[in-house]
């Protein structure tokens, strides 16, 4: 018996051209360029002879002529090539049957266990829930993580960040969050990673377990900047659909940076004006976009832990500071940690979550003001301890602060694949709290 997907057919007559627009290459300085009547957004294909289309899309409008990026590599193109308008941009899949599967920018399946079943068909460009439509953030979010659970409670629908250098630990956390989160969906969006670290991350990272309730998109960084802004979007397409059927979605972004310098590339290519280390105006509305389409709507919630790769180590360079304008909160990974084996390496002075005091009681409150100020009152004499001219005795809170800090380190600290129920955090939490009298 012949299985269609009557969905995908629809979506495929109801976009089918009464007529076929054609037009010419005309050059490839940067962009292509082509003689071709279409709108922003129309996809298109260069028609070389006898080789492959090259799958373009339109982004903007030059002297008459449109201006074309392309999602596959451009080599061998030459002016007078046939170019032909396909309409506007496809439809991408959705829904269970991307559940356990990777698939690139575009949906096409990238894991080599054959063709997607079970999806349904929805547009790339879905708009963000209006600001009256948002449910507020008001029910916890359980990561599994102490630090986070305990410290910088997140809400369902928050928006947070987690902001470091390279090698510090991002993406390994970002695979503890997926495995041990209380969401009903992961949607994960790896954006220009190296292709070496795509299946590491899905095998010890994420792991059996995370993937069979993961949809994954994957742009690796040699692919065109097109397809890496294409796979975010699809990603939250995707992300958008699970949240309308009700799930409780968690979104997972690997990294905002690259996506920003993705949309750097186009938007220069376009001719925008630079301007902080070279990031034009359309990046910034591009973060702006991505942040707010994610969050709560009225029949469900999207949770979004993005990642922001910090150049040099500079938490005020352009995109850390543009994200941590826009996000519910963030978290801060301190590369000092990292080395002293501290995992997750979780700053929790430089760290905040927004909605905090929403989604916890007075009493979590209380608790997690007390491991703030242990924490706090241990950094002032920190220095004074390593050099050894601190006095026993000289100040009760320090010396209170100096015995638990073992407690609180061992606290903070989380071995990969021990996951915590929030009552369990919070248990280890009083426990330490109820003994610090300051």
């Amino acid at each position: 018996m012949l299985n269609l997907d009557l969905d995908h057919l629809a979506g495929v007559v109801e976009r089918c051209e009464l007529f076929r627009v054609r037009g010419e290459l005309c050059s490839a300085g940067g962009l292509l360029t082509a003689t071709l009547p279409a709108a922003v957004g129309d996809h298109c294909e260069i028609l070389p002879p006898g080789g492959s289309p090259v799958r373009c899309e339109v982004i903007g409008f030059r002297e008459g002529r449109a201006s074309l990026a392309s999602f596959d590599p451009a080599e061998g193109v030459r002016p007078g090539m046939e170019v032909v308008r396909r309409g506007a941009g496809p439809l991408v899949p959705a829904g269970e049957g991307l559940l356990g599967r990777v698939i690139d920018g575009l949906g096409r399946p990238v894991d080599g266990r054959g063709s997607l079943v079970g999806c349904t068909r929805v547009a790339v460009h879905q708009k963000p829930p209006a600001a009256m439509e948002r449910a507020r953030v008001l029910k916890p979010f359980v990561t599994g993580q102490r630090a986070i659970d305990g410290l910088l409670t997140c809400g369902r629908g928050q928006r947070i960040g987690i902001f470091s250098g390279s090698g510090v630990g991002k993406s390994t956390l970002l695979g503890e969050i997926a495995k041990g989160s209380d969401a009903d969906v992961n949607v994960i969006a790896l954006i220009g990673e190296r292709g070496r670290e795509v299946k590491p991350f899905l095998d010890d990272c994420l792991g059996v377990e995370g993937l069979r309730r993961s949809a994954v998109v994957v742009a690796t960084c040699e692919q065109p900047p097109l397809l890496r802004v294409r796979a975010a979007r699809t990603a939250l397409a995707i992300a958008a659909h699970f949240r309308d059927a009700g799930k409780n979605v968690l979104f997972l972004a690997d990294s905002l940076t690259r996506l920003a310098m993705a949309q750097r590339e186009l938007g220069l290519a376009l001719g925008e004006p630079p301007s902080s280390r070279g990031y034009t105006p359309s990046v910034f509305q591009l973060l702006a976009t991505t942040v707010e389409s994610l969050g709560n709507a009225a029949t469900g919630g999207i949770t979004a832990v993005l990642t922001v790769l910090v150049d040099g180590d500079d938490m005020d360079e352009p995109i850390s500071d543009a994200v941590r304008s826009l996000v519910d909160g963030h978290v801060a990974l301190d590369r000092r940690l990292a080395e002293r084996g501290h995992y997750p390496a979780i700053s929790i002075a430089r760290s905040v979550s927004r909605v905090a005091a929403d989604v916890s009681t007075p009493a979590h409150q209380a608790s997690a003001r007390k491991l703030r100020g242990i924490l706090a009152t241990y950094a002032e004499v920190e220095d004074l301890l390593r050099i050894g001219a601190y006095v026993k005795g000289s100040s009760p809170p320090v010396d209170k602060a100096i015995e638990l800090m073992p407690s609180v380190e061992a606290f903070l600290k989380q071995s990969i694949g021990e996951r915590l129920s929030l009552e369990q955090t919070r248990e280890a939490m009083d426990k330490i709290a109820a003994v610090w009298p300051f």
